[in-house]
């Protein structure tokens, strides 16, 4: 199986076109050490011929231009072999609207998650433009399905709460949010749960029995937003654990083993900060915070998944392999523009002798 961030932000992106906090500030001026980012989603993969989009963000479009293996083939056609949704939130499902040109869509959700999307919503009809145009499969939590091109997919019901624009219009129902374990019957698996309110005994499992994870990175503090004024409510209520803190994320989750990533990550979080206490912190505890494009080497782990370079049909960016191992290292990847000739990889404020040299180390040692 093989993995690509497509996008690593909550809703909004990093920065968010409405906010002037002290992180979208600085990554738009390119004085702090932070990477933009486009809203969440992911795509995985069992042949590199049917790609699987895990949420379909309203910068569906522009993921697409930045990795060639979405490019179209043929004078109308895609790779993207179906669409899988965790739950109803806009950043999630409205990218949707931006695959309408006629091609058939294969979606797979929960009965909740589609009649959310669906019913008395005027716009879904740019999706009905012909018979078929898009395939409903229903998602139903703890029962397999498989997907094009060989992976299993199993939901996992997760603790959340009905999206924005239906709260208080329909009762809480354990199918507004779930997440996923993905395997590839030939070897390799993985969790992704983007967002969740508290960890249950089957997300914990669903953690610590796959090779790599991806994990709710929205907040960092319960109270970010509201120390910030900028809002009232809780990450909680948001439904989203936090990071930090004795009850967050960090403490509720040690040990689990193999490459893991926090993700979707709101725009005030000081993970965003590559010099911030909170990302030294998780980095320590072995995560990694995720960011668009190849994800970073990740230091060995106890289960071998690892990242490793993909296949050369489909360019030289590494790519997430769940069952590999990887030299024990790390890949700083971009940040920030380009400084005078730098290379990619020696990009934006990290962009030291010292750290440049390593990466040169890695990349050596990654492509030996």
């Amino acid at each position: 199986m093989r993995v690509r961030v497509l996008g690593s932000a909550a809703g909004g992106g990093f920065p968010q076109w409405n906010c002037g906090c002290s992180n979208c500030r600085g990554v738009r001026t390119g004085t702090i050490p932070a990477r933009a980012r486009t809203q969440e989603s992911v795509a995985v993969t069992a042949d590199d011929e049917h790609w699987i989009l895990l949420n379909a963000s309203p910068d569906v479009r522009q993921q697409i231009d930045a990795f060639p293996a979405l490019h179209p083939r043929a004078v109308r056609q895609t790779p993207i072999a179906a669409i899988v949704l965790t739950n109803g939130d806009l950043d999630h499902c409205l990218g949707l609207l931006s695959l309408r040109e006629s091609e058939p869509l294969a979606v797979y959700a929960t009965d909740r998650v589609r009649h959310g999307f669906v019913d008395h919503n005027a716009v879904a009809r740019a999706l009905e433009r012909f018979p078929g145009h898009v395939g409903w499969t229903r998602l139903v939590p703890g029962t397999e399905v498989s997907l094009p091109g060989g992976l299993v997919l199993e939901p996992v019901a997760a603790p959340g709460r009905p999206p924005l624009h239906l709260l208080g219009r329909v009762e809480p129902s354990d199918e507004d949010n779930i997440g996923l374990v993905i395997r590839d019957p030939r070897g390799g698996s993985l969790a992704y749960f983007p967002g969740v309110a508290r960890v249950t005994p089957p997300i914990a499992d669903a953690l610590r029995g796959t090779d790599c994870c991806f994990f709710d990175g929205t907040f960092w503090s319960s109270d970010e937003l509201i120390a910030l004024g900028i809002g009232a409510r809780r990450a909680e209520q948001m439904g989203h654990l936090p990071v930090g803190g004795s009850d967050g994320s960090l403490a509720a989750l040690p040990g689990i083993p193999g490459p893991r990533f926090y993700i979707h990550v709101n725009n005030t979080n000081p993970l965003l900060r590559e010099d911030s206490a909170a990302h030294a912190a998780v980095r320590a505890a072995g995560w990694e915070v995720a960011y668009d494009g190849p994800p970073p080497v990740p230091r060995a782990h106890a289960r071998g998944a690892a990242v490793a370079p993909p296949a050369p049909a489909v360019g030289a960016e590494p790519l997430l392999r769940a069952g590999f191992r990887s030299p024990s290292c790390h890949h700083a990847g971009r940040a920030g523009p380009v400084r005078g000739g730098a290379r990619p990889e020696e990009r934006g404020p990290l962009a030291s002798p010292r750290l440049r040299a390593a990466r040169r180390r890695c990349s050596r040692a990654v492509s030996s």
